[in-house]
């Protein structure tokens, strides 16, 4: 008798799933982006925002929800209803706050589901060749070894991918510098601009072309293969760091619950909108490139990620609050 309920209920649940898949969407869709609008989130939200209404017969909207190094966003989507309407559009800041706010209210990699990588981000290790004469990393972790805590790298702030990237080269290396954090990325470019600073990770989109115009060097670059745009500045492994990639990724994210069914309907769609050139050419003028995945690999990262960041914040001792 229970074997031919539990058929019956796993029927009824597959049922529902598919059903719910047929009738959804019946109404807007709202992709939350929690930073300001320009960065490269925003721009991967409004790609998808223009495209997906096509395929999915509904309009979708960005919006905005700034604050607290992408909390408050990420927080609104987590407490949404999981019905597929509200979806979250995020880089991996989320998985570094888990560790670096212990007062938050929602939990940045179980509170969610994942629906899809959409892109990579790289960075570039770079200094004002005005300032430093150094030419490589080795050159570089030297110096600071010599004189520890006298020379400076800039972030956008605290716990933020550009600090914990360089955090996590420091600790490998044993080298030692000065963290000055920032209120964004403008005044940190600003000063290392201006000689106050020595270092920084910066995106591509960034730091190119500063580096173009020779107000900047490129030391060498976070991802596993050296960027396009800059084909003789070497990977941090080649350099003889192996700390693994620095490259941040970008993804959509709905609230824990959301039906399967939803979900896959989503990847679907997000992935075919990714294959198309002239979103691959958008995304390149931001540095990243385009990346798929299934819901489930994309859970994965998440995780890893997650467990990668939290490892660097505890042995730095590092903490957003």
């Amino acid at each position: 008798m229970q074997r031919h309920l539990f058929r019956f209920l796993a029927a009824l649940f597959l049922w529902a799933g598919a059903a719910t898949a047929q009738a959804w969407p019946e109404q807007s869709i709202t992709l939350v982006v929690p930073y300001t609008p320009g960065t490269g989130i925003d721009l991967v939200a409004r790609e998808l925002s223009a495209r997906l209404p096509a395929a999915l017969g509904q309009p979708v909207i960005v919006e905005n929800v700034a604050g607290a190094s992408g909390n408050i966003g990420s927080e609104k989507v987590a407490r949404a209803k999981p019905d597929g309407y509200t979806l979250l559009v995020q880089v991996n800041t989320l998985v570094m706050n888990r560790s670096l706010y212990k007062s938050l209210a929602y939990d940045p990699v179980t509170d969610f589901a994942p629906v899809s990588q959409t892109s990579w981000g790289t960075l570039l290790l770079v200094t004002n060749p005005n300032v430093q004469k150094t030419t490589t990393v080795g050159q570089m972790v030297a110096a600071a070894k010599a004189a520890p805590g006298k020379l400076s790298y800039a972030t956008p702030g605290v716990g933020t991918p550009h600090h914990l990237s360089m955090a996590l080269l420091l600790q490998s290396t044993g080298a030692d510098m000065l963290h000055v954090p920032y209120k964004g990325t403008a005044g940190a470019v600003t000063d290392l601009l201006g000689g106050r600073i020595d270092y920084m990770f910066l995106p591509v989109h960034v730091a190119l072309q500063q580096i173009q115009a020779g107000r900047l060097v490129a030391i060498a670059t976070g991802s596993d293969k050296r960027v396009p745009q800059l084909p003789n500045v070497p990977t941090l492994a080649e350099a003889g760091v192996k700390i693994g990639n620095l490259d941040m990724w970008y993804g959509v994210l709905a609230p824990k619950g959301t039906a399967p069914a939803v979900i896959e309907r989503l990847n679907a769609e997000i992935g075919k909108v990714l294959a198309l050139p002239q979103v691959a050419t958008a995304f390149e003028a931001q540095g990243m490139v385009p990346a798929t995945s299934t819901p489930a690999a994309f859970g994965e990262l998440i995780d890893k990620d997650a467990r990668r960041w939290a490892d660097v914040v505890k042995r730095g001792g590092i903490s957003a609050e």
